[in-house]
């Protein structure tokens, strides 16, 4: 299986920092002297026929650009797709236009149940096969690429054969999908599973990574009293995942970033705070970047 050339990805973001749109937010962002680089929404809070929340998104959508970010398709779901919610997912994508539209590599459906998380898919050749299957047909239903995020686990299937990256990278490769970099998650697995997060990003297929997603994370402990981080997406990005996110940037140059935060939300100065430290370190990456490709141009 592999992409279809007539896949889309219509106009990209800019190389700056989002955020997450929340509508509590909308007057302050439009009246704010500081322009976001653009919004990112959750698919399922607009597959609704109108209303309020779609007058809100319509009027910043004429101001910023806008990325969708799916939270409930079930992409390594084995029962296959909901039809029905690829539809309703269509009907937002093709009423808004937006950037960039992104799922995530993980499943929350079974028969007719829904569950309230994003469950991790044992990486073997039969999940990847069905994974390039149902991301293909997101594709040829919305007619446009998506980006695929990588997910925060927490428990491994003793069925998997093959490394996460690995197995992102065949999904890519198969389905020319794009992908979508969390680096928060990067750090969150790594150290519930007791690997090293730099090492992972050196494996990661960071060549085809459109979008990266920042998000905080809480503290626990496991029941052998061993780190465990829960990507609680409800406070600021960790010390730890802004030196992943330097480290991604020097090898990628910018790339729009997203600042996730979902649960107990805070006043819109914080976000723009979280916002402008992201963009400090993509413009100081733009320009290392332009250096760096004028000194090998001179080196010929």
């Amino acid at each position: 299986m592999s992409g279809n050339p007539g896949h889309t990805s219509r106009s990209s973001l800019p190389a700056r920092a989002g955020a997450g749109f929340k509508p509590q937010h909308a007057d302050e962002i439009l009246a704010d002297s500081f322009r976001i680089g653009f919004l990112e929404v959750h698919a399922e809070n607009y597959m609704g026929a109108g209303g309020h929340p779609h007058r809100i998104l319509t009027r910043m959508r004429e101001d910023f650009p806008l990325s969708i970010h799916g939270v409930g398709m079930s992409i390594g779901s084995p029962t296959g797709l909901d039809r029905a919610h690829l539809e309703r997912l269509k009907a937002v994508v093709d009423r808004y236009q937006p950037a960039m539209v992104s799922e995530h590599l993980a499943w929350s459906t079974h028969d007719s149940h829904f569950f309230n998380d994003l469950l991790p898919v044992p990486y073997d050749e039969a999940t990847l096969s069905r994974v390039c299957e149902h991301v293909h047909q997101v594709q040829e239903r919305l007619g446009r690429r998506i980006l695929l995020e990588n997910p925060s686990t927490y428990v491994a299937f003793e069925a998997t054969t093959m490394r996460e990256t690995d197995f992102i990278r065949q999904i890519a490769e198969r389905t020319g999908c794009g992908l979508l970099l969390d680096i928060n998650n990067v750090h969150v697995s790594a150290t519930n599973h007791g690997y090293g997060a730099i090492e992972y990003l050196s494996d990661f297929p960071l060549d085809r990574v459109e979008e990266i997603h920042l998000a905080g994370h809480a503290e626990d402990l496991d029941d052998e009293g061993l780190p465990l981080l829960i990507d609680s997406h409800d406070r600021p990005v960790d010390d730890k995942v802004w030196k992943l996110y330097d480290l991604v940037l020097a090898r990628t140059g910018p790339l729009p970033t997203l600042i996730e935060w979902d649960n107990d939300v805070p006043d819109w100065p914080i976000l723009k705070r979280e916002a402008l430290r992201a963009d400090a370190r993509l413009e100081r990456h733009a320009e290392n970047h332009t250096i760096t490709a004028r000194e090998r141009r001179h080196a010929r």
